[in-house]
């Protein structure tokens, strides 16, 4: 009642926190296309229609997440659901981005293992690979209207399309090249690289959000060293402890134990998204490690780009075929050790996730508004679009010469990725709905042509 005569300083979020639950949950399910497709879900849900939080302060904690190693769409829902409501919000939003993921892929992995490819599954991928296709060109097209405001940022983007596609540059020295030029323009241009900046912004309000631009920051999300000292010590004993715990009951040798102490280290080198990390966990995987096959692995990823979560969710599938492989149960617990060990690599993944956005996010927090801060993120930002693209291409070159260009042109799988494009841009499908479209023109094909 006296809210209106209440000082800005002492307003907190409206936002319930079961509303924001089942918000978590539903993306949990729905959070298909990679990271940018991901992001782009949440950026129409919380910034343009619910008006959770703003433009800026999306972009802001976007900015922070794609310097991080991991998810970046996971660490983004875990930064968002933590600032709404504390650890306890950044702890569902983050979980409920993967779990639903996790139970998909260790049903479908079991499926897999226990009766083989079956062509209704495998007409059903047929129509969700062009799918997801167009939702990443979709996607990349919506974030780079948003962070693409001046010449210079296309030109940024321009330049790390062509240093990734063409040149083949490690993601690392991309992001270090961006913020490097990000420093520099904020200091000698700051107008081409204030956050939001450039035209159109103002054009494009949605209108007041629960956390706006000039929001204070939250008591929780206020930094100090003491509670960076917490935060670091409980995700470094919780890691410990996991990891000591397998040692102890399973073995230094054991599957379980080499699994969280390589997936701990593949955790620490996903820059870039799943596409940068996945040639290091072939190479543990398979050739090292002997969890799977290669040809395994290469199914595996076509079930991590075809379910919800982030695409680094492979690694549950690795994990699943690693313990039925192993038989880490005896012969008759198949089920069980790879379930179990789906659900440990899943842990060892993305527990490092929530430790950087736990610790990291206060102190982004007070940069917010800083241009000499916030102009290398920014620049990170378009350097990003050109990335995105570049996957869209990679997508699409594997889904339509899928024997390479000296093979056959797959119009079919062509005419469906135009069909999600012209659905996407021209008519404003949901995600749902058209991968739901496309999985049965797909299956209907597959099955017409006898494959």
């Amino acid at each position: 009642m006296n809210d209106a005569a209440t000082p800005p300083a002492q307003r907190t979020p409206d936002i319930g926190f079961w509303a924001a639950v089942r918000f978590w949950l539903k993306l949990g399910f729905i959070s298909f296309g990679g990271p940018a497709g991901q992001i782009a879900i949440m950026h129409a849900e919380l910034v343009e229609r619910r008006r959770w939080i703003s433009e800026k302060r999306f972009l802001h904690a976007l900015n922070y997440c794609m310097l991080l190693p991991g998810p970046e769409a996971q660490q983004l829902a875990t930064y968002i659901g933590w600032l709404m409501h504390r650890t306890r919000g950044g702890l569902v939003a983050g979980a409920l981005f993967v779990l639903p993921s996790l139970f998909i892929l260790i049903a479908l992995s079991w499926i897999y293992l226990a009766w083989g490819t079956l062509p209704v599954v495998a007409g059903l991928f047929y129509g969700l690979k062009p799918a997801v296709t167009a939702l990443v060109v979709h996607a990349a097209h919506r974030i780079g209207t948003r962070a693409l405001k001046n010449g210079w940022l296309w030109g940024i983007a321009a330049a790390a399309f062509v240093a990734i596609f063409a040149l083949d540059v490690p993601f690392p020295v991309i992001v270090l090249a961006a913020a490097l030029v990000g420093h520099l323009g904020g200091r000698w241009a700051p107008q081409v690289f204030a956050l939001g900046g450039g035209h159109g912004t103002a054009a494009r309000s949605h209108g007041p959000a629960v956390i706006d631009d000039h929001t204070p920051t939250p008591p929780h999300a206020r930094f100090s060293r003491a509670r960076l000292a917490r935060v670091l010590a409980v995700g470094l004993g919780l890691w410990g402890l996991a990891l000591a715990g397998l040692v102890l009951t399973q073995g230094l040798d054991s599957a379980l134990a080499q699994m969280g102490w390589f997936f701990t280290k593949a955790a620490l080198l996903t820059f870039g998204g799943a596409y940068a990390v996945l040639p290091y966990v072939y190479q543990g995987a398979v050739e090292q490690h002997q969890w799977l096959s290669g040809a395994q692995m290469i199914d595996g990823l076509a079930l991590g780009e075809t379910t919800p979560g982030p695409l680094i969710m492979v690694v549950a599938f690795v994990g699943f075929v690693g313990g039925w492989t192993k038989q880490l149960f005896g012969p008759d617990a198949l089920f069980l050790a790879g379930a179990t060990a789906a659900a440990a690599v899943t842990f060892f993944t993305f527990l490092p996730s929530f430790v950087l956005i736990f610790a990291g996010g206060p102190l982004i927090e007070s940069t917010h508004g800083k241009l000499k801060f916030t102009a290398p993120l920014t620049a990170i930002t378009a350097a990003v679009v050109g990335v995105i693209l570049n996957l869209a291409l990679f997508f699409a070159y594997h889904v339509m010469w899928p024997q390479g260009l000296n093979g056959r042109f797959d119009w079919v799988s062509a005419l469906i990725a135009m069909a999600a494009g012209v659905a996407l841009f021209r008519f404003k499908l949901g995600v749902m709905p058209l991968l739901a479209l496309c999985a049965v023109a797909g299956l209907a094909a597959f099955l017409l042509r006898g494959s």
